[in-house]
């Protein structure tokens, strides 16, 4: 494939699928933000919109940076430090929904199979940085 040609490279694939994801997330954070504030665990100091719009703007940064071959680089790193960075609020969130009786066993299988799924994320994530 030329140099400039529309079509992205195969190396560029993973890198748009994370933008995609993070871009993705980033909308969420501002469209649905209920749903993000509950997620902020409690032991947090501050209002949770904070925390969900700051996760928002920089999943929305990170996400663009992904997407820009010039910046690339740098994404896939700050990528995989967002993904480690919200790591403890992805447990905190498994533990509260599995201890919680409002939740449904289908809900609670979910979180928890989510959990080790952020481990390929951070894997892909420098993968990404590494190939920029």
């Amino acid at each position: 494939m030329q140099e400039d040609s529309p079509l992205p490279r195969t190396g560029q694939k993973p890198a748009l699928r994370l933008a995609a994801l993070l871009l993705g997330m980033g909308v969420l954070h501002f469209a649905v933000p209920k749903f993000f504030d509950a997620l902020v665990p409690e032991q947090l100091p501050g209002d949770p919109r904070t925390y969900t719009y700051a996760s928002g703007v920089a999943e929305l940064a990170v996400g663009t940076a992904l997407a820009v071959p010039r910046t690339r680089r740098l994404g896939g790193g700050l990528a995989a430090l967002l993904f480690l960075a919200v790591y403890p609020a992805n447990i905190s969130m498994a533990v509260d929904w599995v201890r919680s009786p409002k939740t449904s066993t289908l809900q609670k299988t979910g979180v928890l199979l989510r959990l080790p799924l952020q481990i390929p994320l951070i894997t892909e994530a420098l993968k990404v940085r590494r190939q920029a």
